[in-house]
């Protein structure tokens, strides 16, 4: 995002980034991650976000109301809502960070994680972190290149999921997919030519789903890392699902499979 020389101009405090939105405010008020500052725009916004606003002022934040043209500005294009947080920006977890939490797990589900592949749209990505919380999986992995930023535009899409779900960068994909297997994790790949069905695929162990970029899908490393590869049958005209429908369909497969199983 280009900085302004002023910042009456509609622009983000020094280091900070900007979170729009009330679910994205709102889960960092949850997380305890205190905003810096917190603009609402003037008007009716400020009575419609009195609740949220009140929150943020106990938590410690300073509140500003700014016109909805430097919000609109800032935003450039994203819907807003009517409030802006400034904050820390997200970082990546570490690879090291991967590797430590994998080798001592102490929970009672096995591993469920979802590795991204050239998922560089931030819509789609903020979307496959909502669909990843929502399904309880422990993390989601992604390669350092070809790989969408974890910026404002995706922790709005998220709704909070960014903030919840660990989300991993990897060096080389394909070499953390061969650890990930020698540490008794599952790869599952996801492709339009395999031959089995999701359906068909078991779930209930260590596992990691693999996604691949619409159009393209994954790439031939990653697909040759794969354990084995399957598919969504597709009953209608359409050959393919966008990526983020098709990874909530995934993962909660998983957990239906998961629940059955923890049930019987």
């Amino acid at each position: 995002m280009k900085k302004r020389s002023s910042r009456r101009g509609g622009s983000a405090p020094g280091g900070l980034e900007a979170v729009f939105g009330v679910h994205a405010v709102r889960a960092l008020l949850e997380r305890n991650e205190i905003p810096r500052e917190l603009w609402i725009q003037e008007g009716d916004a400020g009575a419609r976000l009195a609740e949220l606003v009140e929150s943020a002022r106990r938590s410690g934040a300073r509140i500003k109301a700014r016109p909805r043209d430097d919000l609109e500005r800032l935003a450039q294009g994203t819907a807003h809502q009517g409030v802006v947080a400034f904050t820390t920006p997200l970082a990546f977890e570490s690879e090291t960070t991967l590797w430590w939490r994998l080798d001592s797990w102490t929970q009672a589900a096995p591993p469920l994680l979802l590795v991204l592949d050239g998922i560089t749209d931030v819509h789609n990505f903020g979307a496959c972190l909502r669909s990843a919380d929502a399904a309880g999986a422990h993390g989601v992995i992604v390669p350092k290149d070809k790989a969408a930023p974890l910026n404002a535009s995706v922790r709005k899409v998220a709704c909070g999921a960014a903030e919840s779900v660990p989300v991993y960068q990897v060096t080389n994909l394909a070499r953390a997919m061969a650890r990930l297997k020698a540490g008794g994790v599952w790869i599952t790949g996801t492709a339009g030519e395999a031959e089995a069905t999701l359906f068909e695929t078991d779930f209930t162990g260590p596992v990691a789903l693999v996604m691949g970029a619409e159009g393209k899908g994954m790439r031939r490393l990653t697909r040759e890392a794969c354990d084995t590869l399957v598919k969504l049958p597709m009953a209608g005209s359409v050959s393919s699902l966008n990526v983020s429908v098709a990874t909530g369909i995934c993962l909660f497969e998983a957990v239906r499979q998961r629940f059955l199983a923890s049930e019987g």
